[in-house]
């Protein structure tokens, strides 16, 4: 399981492995039942605090997708996967509303969003490999 870590990101260090948890579980990579690494070693790997990590799985825990074993360790809980990418849906299509009504006040056409949301993603995906090769 891969986990990046931005320094430069405004968004908190638990947050960041909350959310790339989450969407790990969502996304399938990780599976129900199956062992998250410790939280000591996922902060020794990451190079953080403990306390940081377990937060991070606190919040996880907190809301459904890991549960705890008492001296096994945290694993992954039964989700109804089609219900948060429902809610994942709906939270896009918010976004993308707001987007439009902007866009329409600055003029900027379908093709323009088209091309700057393909931008987006292929940035996100050179930051990706950027990051898997400083790993190697």
């Amino acid at each position: 399981m891969d986990i990046l870590i931005s320094s430069v990101s405004t968004q908190p260090i638990y947050e960041q492995i909350y959310t790339q948890i989450k969407n790990h579980i969502i996304a399938g990579v990780i599976k129900e039942g199956e062992a998250l690494p410790s939280i000591r070693s996922l902060a020794k790997d990451l190079r953080i605090s403990v306390i940081t990590t377990k937060r991070a799985y606190d919040e996880l825990e907190k809301d459904g997708f890991i549960y705890t074993i008492a001296g096994k360790g945290c694993f992954v809980a039964k989700t109804d996967i089609e219900f948060i990418k429902e809610e994942n849906l709906k939270e896009i299509k918010e976004h993308m509303q707001k987007i439009s009504e902007l866009a329409a006040v600055s003029q900027l056409t379908g093709e323009d969003l088209a091309r700057m949301l393909l931008l987006f993603h292929e940035n996100r995906q050179q930051g990706k490999e950027k990051q898997e090769d400083k790993r190697r």
